[in-house]
């Protein structure tokens, strides 16, 4: 890392300031903490995975595997939080969207007890479009990985 790049390295975060920079919750939450994250480039968050998440009871209940659009919204997340807090956009209410996603592969299952590290990198940054690749690693093996497209909005008016 360069010293440059060290200096505005942020991390880690709780669960209290990834809750603010996304607006999903329960049981949607997918990020648990971020451990490191360095504005307009990459970000590496963690998601426990517990046996309690509501998708094991139908997936599988004799094998519980963690769904891998699941994995893949879960890079998408941590992506959002890169993007909040890359343009400090958590006070503006502005909704990070998943737009699209290219070349997902789950290489090993995702099970209960795991610790699911998320890494994600903004490959091209376009303002209001940004594209990110993400891998989602156990124990320092690649499980999962994609490259996808955000768009930052304003929210929906009622």
């Amino acid at each position: 890392m360069t010293d440059e790049v060290e200096s505005t390295a942020r991390g880690p975060m709780d669960i209290r300031r990834v809750m603010a920079a996304l607006p999903h919750r329960y049981p949607m939450l997918l990020i648990d903490r971020v451990v490191s994250l360095v504005p307009n480039q990459s970000i590496h968050a963690i998601k426990a995975v517990s046996v309690n998440e509501p998708f094991f009871q139908g997936h599988f209940p004799t094998r519980p595997i963690m769904p891998g659009v699941l994995i893949v919204e879960a890079m998408a997340q941590a992506a959002g939080v890169l993007a909040v807090e890359s343009m400090n956009l958590a006070e503006a209410g502005k909704l990070v969207y998943f737009m699209s996603i290219d070349g997902a592969k789950f290489r090993a299952p995702v099970e209960p007890g795991c610790l699911l590290d998320l890494h994600v990198e903004v490959t091209q940054n376009r303002g209001a479009i940004c594209k990110f690749s993400g891998k989602a690693m156990l124990d320092g093996k690649l499980a999962s990985e994609a490259q996808f497209v955000a768009m930052i909005t304003d929210p929906p008016r009622d």
